[in-house]
Formats: structure tokens, C-alpha cells, sequence
């Protein structure tokens, strides 16, 4: 039996200027219902979230709650009076004694605000208007969630979180809201996140809200199966979208357990695919890019301010390597970045750097757009250069622009009036127009929606060079990098074979020692509960071992094309000793699970 609607949509129409925004919408948000909602910068999710609370007017067609409904809207740019304490805006007169004996409310304020008192603003008495944007936004999000209303509208709600943020919320909106009468709308560009949270996704276009089951995995596949039985062209079936599900295919067993309808159609769209990145031939490009030296820190020491960010480290790049970034807050991350590039130099230790590297960093402002600002997009662009080759292919920087998401009307636009995920984008494309051989990138996804992320995901799988990501987003870091290292603050580099669910692990393992709290209690031994949680963690184990695997593969791939290279080998070696050491301790963790279901 279909659960009861808390929202019901009929025939809705909503006109912005002369543009029909949402056009003959029909739709309903049911008791338990998790939706993700995705679509282009622009599209209309923003318009079809304000619309669902009603704060939306329509031109045509009704809206309706079930009596007695509270809603909750999480707006991008949110307006308060400034005088207002952060106290205030998120316990909403709640006493000391009721929120902190409270479990639910103080786990939000822990997650999101914890560090709030340590900014030098205040803490919990600090104004509303002398926060930063994060932090605003962060506030703005506790506040919804300790309010807990039985509708929760969330507008990208993972902008400035960190990767930890982004799991605990992901966590705490699929089991704390779960309860009777409630649901969860949340418009996202984070892909992982979206997979975690949602079970059923609509995509909005061309005035249209279209409905598929599960989450990003799934609208993936359900997409290129409906475009399969709408006899897609030849040209239709090499587009990114078919790349992005070749590459989902063959990830990590849970990104397709997911869908509740059968694949097998979507296998055979698939079978001829070629790899998302031919791993070796884009290491023998780089290879002769490069050289066999990039960028070495040697016992480097770098501070900034009066904090230690690296103590002595010794940290080796070659040709090829696809390293995602992940730390706290303040660890150094773009500080790292800006030592790779030679923008920031080593308190003591040495930067070798080799001869024919030419870096390039995407920055996190993108201020060398500022004087730019009456130059038209396509000529930003060709002032580096008109054309480029991208792997084995030549691309003009139209064609650039292009796959990068500036259609041709967009080309002409003056760089003063983008968006800021435009701004992002453009400089992307005029530093891949400066060929080089080492690039930087720090979060580059801030401000992109679903199908620029992908456009941009195929435009670094065909990169040939070494390349660097800082990014919360941990789709991206999965779908573009080979590796990951973390950044604790404590003035080391780790490296991370398992990626980023071993880095939230050995947070969690720290934070969970500093603070004296004990590990979190088993269930019986024999209880249904405790068999559930064993398999959960039997199929988690079997997901890091298969990705454990092909890194082994690959490290073995790029021993055999660097065979002459002493140096180079002596480093794939340590990196594969890493992996092998780690895929053993995780062997011996699932047989010791393994013996105890039945």
C-alpha cells in the first residue's frame, strides 16, 4: 500500500520572465519519502523546492500539505537579522539543560558546531552577521535539524561541509529521520551523498520533473535504459553519460546493488565500452611529458602562520599519479598545493622539482578571472591558446569550452556576469589550454551541478600528467583518482590504500581516543541485530579488498612501464607493500567475521 502524500503538486506551473520554470508539474512527497533532486545550475530545483513549501506563488495548478504539516526550507543564501545570536538561531529558546540532555540535538550541535567556539567570534553568543559564509550556512543547517520539521527541504546541504560532515549527515539523515510522518527533499550535486541518502531521485529539465528509483547509481542506469529503448543514436551511445555508467559498472559492488529493477540491458550498453582511463597508455603520455622526476618535498618543513602543517616529510610525485586530498579543517590541504607549485616555499628541507614539469593551479577564488571581466568567454579562453591536444586528440578551444558545459550562446557571455561555478569552469579550461603537465586543483567542484561534474570527470580521464584534487566531494575523488592521502594536523602525510572510507575510520578511531569515549557496544552474540551488522561488515570488507585489488593491479602496471627506473620502482614497491600489508590485515578481519554467521 502506497504511503499517504504529506505534499501533493497538480498541474503546477510556475513563469520566471517568459521562461516556464516548472511547466505541468505533477508530483507528491509521501510519508518516508527520501528524494534527491538533481538537473542543471539553473533548471528549476531551487524554484521547485520554494514551490513544495509553498513559499513559491504558482501561476497555474495547486499545491496542497496534509493538515497540521511543519516544513522546513534550507535556503542558499539565507537572510536573518544579524544581530540575532548563533544561540538563538539554532536552539530557538531551547535551555541548557533541554537540548544538552537531549541525544538527537546534541549530536547536531556536536557534528556541526563543535569548533564554532574556537573561531574567535563568539561561539554560541557570536552575532549571526559576523559569521563566515561556512559557518553561516553550517548554523543554518543545525538549526533545521534540531527544529526537526516533518518535511525537510534541504538546498545543497553539504556545501562547506568536510568529507566527515558530509558522512555524518548522510548517517544522520537515513536512520535519525526516519521516523513516522516525515520526509527528506534535498537538491545535490554530491553524488555519494546522493547514493547514501536517497532512495528515489527526480531530475529536473526543461520545465519537466522526471522520477526514478534509488539513488545515483540508479538514475544512472534507469536513464541510459530508458534512452536505450528511445532507440538512442550511435553517436547518442559514446556520449559521457554511457562513460559515467561504464565506469559505475564496474566500481564497487554497492553502487549497483541499489536499483530495483533488472540491468541487464544496461550491461550490453556497456559491454563494448572502452575503460573510463586507459591507465597505462595515460602513464606512457605522461611519461614522456615529464620525464621520470615531477615534484619531490624532501624532509620539507612548511608552517603557515604559527602552525606546523608538515613536519620532515619526504613526499615523491611521478608521472601519472591521480592523488586526491583529503584532512580536517586547517590541516593544510591548499597549503600543500601551493607548495607543489612553488607558490609557498619549504621552512626547511628542500622542493626538487623537474625540469620540464609546467604546473598549473586552480585556486579556490579564481581571482585571475577578476580582470578579465568585459572579455567574452571564448576569447578568455583563446587569449592562452586555440588549440590543445588532450591526450591523443586535438581540441579546439571551442570544443573545450564546450565539453566543459559553454555552449555556443554561452561562449559569447561576458566573464563579469557568470556564475560562480562558470568562473570556476572557464579558468579550468584556460589552464588545460596552457598544456600542462602537472595540475592542481582545489575543490573543483564547488558550484557545479550533476552534468557539468561528469563533463568535467571526462575531460581528466583523458588528461595526460600528474594530477593533484583537494575536494570534499568523495565521488569525484573515487572517479578521477588512483589514490588518496590524508592530512590530520599532525604534520604528516598519510597515505590512504583503502581511500576515503579508511580516512573517516582512523578520524573516527582518533577523535574517539581524544575524547575518552568507549568504542560503540556490540549487540549479542546471536541476535538478529548483531548477524545483520556482521554481514553489513562482511560486504564493506569485500569492497575494500576488490579495490585494494585493482590498485595492486595498476601498481603492477606501471612497475612494468618504469622497469629501467630505479627510483621509480623503489617507490611503486613501497606503495605496493602498503596495499598488500593492508589487504592482509582486512583478509584476516573477514575471515575472523566470516566464522561467526552461519
Amino acid at each position: 500500500m502506497a504511503a499517504a502524500n504529506l505534499v501533493s503538486m497538480e498541474r503546477v506551473v510556475v513563469t520566471l520572465g517568459v521562461n516556464h520554470v516548472l511547466d505541468d508539474v505533477s508530483l507528491g512527497v509521501g510519508d518516508g519519502d527520501r528524494i534527491g533532486v538533481v538537473g542543471r545550475n539553473g533548471g528549476g530545483k531551487s524554484t521547485l523546492m520554494r514551490a513544495i513549501a509553498r513559499l513559491q506563488p504558482v501561476d497555474e495548478g495547486r499545491v496542497s500539505h496534509t493538515s497540521g504539516l511543519t516544513v522546513g526550507l534550507l535556503t542558499q543564501a539565507d537572510a536573518r537579522d544579524p544581530n540575532v545570536p548563533v544561540r538563538e538561531v539554532v536552539l530557538a529558546g531551547l535551555a541548557e539543560h533541554e537540548w544538552a540532555s537531549d541525544p538527537r540535538v546534541r549530536d547536531v550541535v556536536t557534528a556541526l558546531l563543535g569548533d564554532l567556539a574556537a573561531t574567535g567570534v563568539g561561539g554560541w553568543d557570536a552575532p549571526w552577521g559576523r559569521l563566515s559564509g561556512g559557518e553561516a550556512r553550517r548554523v543554518s543547517l543545525a538549526a533545521l535539524l534540531v527544529a526537526d520539521p516533518d518535511l525537510l527541504l534541504l538546498d545543497e546541504p553539504t556545501n562547506h561541509l568536510d568529507v566527515q560532515g558530509v558522512a555524518w549527515l548522510a548517517a544522520y539523515l537515513s536512520t535519525r529521520r526516519s521516523r513516522s510522518g516525515s520526509a527528506l527533499v534535498v537538491v545535490t550535486h554530491d553524488r555519494w551523498f546522493l547514493d547514501e541518502v536517497a532512495l528515489s531521485t527526480w531530475e529536473v529539465h526543461d520545465g519537466a520533473v522526471a522520477s526514478y528509483e534509488g539513488g545515483y547509481a540508479a538514475y544512472v542506469l534507469a536513464k541510459a535504459e530508458r534512452e536505450r529503448i528511445a532507440a538512442v543514436t550511435e553517436q547518442r551511445r559514446e556520449n559521457v553519460l554511457r562513460k559515467e555508467l561504464a565506469w559505475l559498472r564496474r566500481g564497487p559492488p554497492a553502487r549497483t546493488s541499489k536499483p530495483r529493477f533488472r540491468i541487464d540491458a544496461a550491461n550490453r550498453l556497456i559491454e563494448d565500452e572502452p575503460p573510463a582511463r586507459d591507465r597505462v597508455a595515460l602513464l606512457r603520455f605522461a611519461t614522456s611529458r615529464l620525464g621520470k622526476d615531477v615534484v619531490d618535498l624532501l624532509d620539507a618543513t612548511v608552517r603557515a602562520g604559527d602552525r606546523l602543517l608538515l613536519q620532515r616529510q619526504t613526499w615523491r610525485l611521478a608521472p601519472g599519479d591521480r592523488i586526491g586530498i583529503v584532512g580536517v579543517n586547517g590541516a593544510g590541504k591548499s597549503t600543500l598545493l601551493r607548495v607543489v607549485a612553488g607558490d609557498l616555499a619549504v621552512e626547511s628541507g628542500r622542493r626538487k622539482v623537474g625540469t620540464t614539469v609546467v604546473p598549473a593551479y586552480l585556486s579556490q577564488d579564481v581571482a585571475e578571472l577578476d580582470e578579465l571581466g568585459q572579455d567574452r568567454v571564448i576569447d578568455a579562453i583563446t587569449r592562452i591558446r586555440s588549440v590543445i591536444h588532450l591526450g591523443d586528440k586535438e581540441l579546439t578551444a571551442s570544443q573545450l569550452a564546450q565539453r566543459l558545459g559553454f555552449t555556443g550562446p554561452r561562449q559569447q557571455t561576458k566573464v563579469a556576469d557568470l556564475s560562480g561555478g562558470e568562473r570556476r569552469r572557464l579558468q579550468l579550461a584556460r589552464l588545460l589550454m596552457g598544456e600542462p603537465n602537472l595540475l592542481l586543483l582545489d575543490e573543483p567542484t564547488n558550484d557545479l551541478d550533476i552534468e557539468t561534474l561528469t563533463s568535467l570527470e571526462d575531460v581528466l580521464d583523458g588528461w595526460p600528467g600528474t594530477l593533484l584534487v583537494v575536494s570534499h566531494d568523495r565521488y569525484l575523488l573515487e572517479r578521477v583518482c588512483d589514490r588518496q592521502i590524508a592530512l590530520f594536523g599532525d604534520g604528516r602525510i598519510t597515505d590512504l590504500p583503502r581511500g576515503v572510507e579508511q580516512y573517516l575510520e582512523v578520524l573516527g578511531t582518533r577523535e574517539s581516543a581524544a575524547s575518552g569515549s568507549p568504542a560503540p557496544e556490540r549487540s549479542a552474540p546471536g541476535s538478529a541485530a548483531n548477524d545483520r551488522d556482521v554481514r553489513k561488515e562482511l560486504n564493506r570488507l569485500e569492497r575494500a579488498m576488490a579495490r585494494l585489488s585493482e590498485q595492486r593491479d595498476r601498481l603492477h602496471a606501471e612497475m612494468a612501464e618504469v622497469a629501467s627506473d630505479h627510483s621509480a620502482l623503489a617507490s611503486l614497491a613501497v606503495r605496493l607493500r602498503d596495499v598488500d600489508a593492508e589487504h592482509e590485515r582486512l583478509e584476516e578481519t573477514w575471515l575472523e567475521l566470516a566464522e561467526s554467521v552461519e
